[in-house]
């Protein structure tokens, strides 16, 4: 089967198969629409859908690129300095010792319920892996091509860029992926402690007043930003390792 069908198959098999349990099951549609019902109101309310979709995807984004920011940051410094390595691990461990979800509610104290909050809730789920993934990579570079940088009389910075880096891209890219399965999460559960905008801000409230149709509506708008963000990260990491073949990314 072409690559480029099997999305499409699978996709059309998970609708078949919610539509059967709703048969089968005779669960009434304000507790499991159908999937024509929320079809229907994914074009009913498209507008709305589409301007919650829109805050969501920017605290998504910005998210991803300040948690990938301080990630890389902390990465790259504990390569470059033994004693700073020293240091920032125990934070690294510590930052995840504590439940990202319990630090949503200060978050919005903190910073508000606008904007700002949900970046920084995406930003901290997603700094994990990518530190990790990232460190992971450029403690993994070559011993060879490290020792012929040291014998040529290359900086450490230079060794950096030139040796470790480029060695280090295939991690990189592998733990971007993770980032981009997981900063949805990140973003909606802010959105679900406090906020006035954003898919999950619009799932709690269509609950709350048993729209179970939209609910259903902005949770599947959420899983296609989150497909099509996982998808456009794997491109990319695709393209920053074109020597990788297909099947190794």
């Amino acid at each position: 089967m072409s690559t480029n069908l099997r999305p499409l198959v699978i996709a059309l098999g998970l609708l078949a198969i919610w539509q059967a349990v709703v048969w089968l099951s005779g669960v009434p549609p304000f507790i499991l629409p159908g999937p024509g019902l929320v079809s229907a109101k994914l074009v009913e309310d498209a507008p709305l859908l589409l301007h919650h979709a829109g805050v969501t995807l920017s605290e998504i984004l910005l998210g991803m690129l300040l948690g990938t920011f301080f990630g890389s940051l902390f990465a790259i410094s504990m390569v470059l300095s033994q004693g700073l390595r020293a240091w920032l691990l125990p934070l690294l461990v510590i930052s995840q010792a504590i439940p990202v979800f319990a630090l949503a509610p200060i978050l919005v104290l903190w910073l508000g319920y606008g904007l700002a909050s949900k970046v920084a809730m995406a930003a901290l789920i997603i700094f994990f892996p990518v530190t990790a993934a990232l460190l992971d990579g450029l403690r993994r570079a070559d011993p060879g091509q490290l020792d012929l940088a040291r014998t040529m009389g290359a900086s450490r910075l230079s060794t950096l860029v030139h040796v470790q880096l480029p060695a280090a891209l295939p991690a990189f890219a592998s733990g971007l992926r993770v980032a981009a399965a997981v900063a949805p999460i990140g973003a909606v559960v802010g959105e679900w402690v406090g906020s006035s905008a954003g898919l999950g801000h619009l799932m709690l409230h269509a609950s709350g007043r048993m729209q179970i149709d939209l609910m259903f509506a902005a949770l599947l708008v959420l899983a296609v930003i989150a497909i099509g963000l996982y998808a456009l990260v794997s491109w990319l990491g695709g393209r920053l390792t074109p020597w990788r073949s297909e099947r190794d990314r």
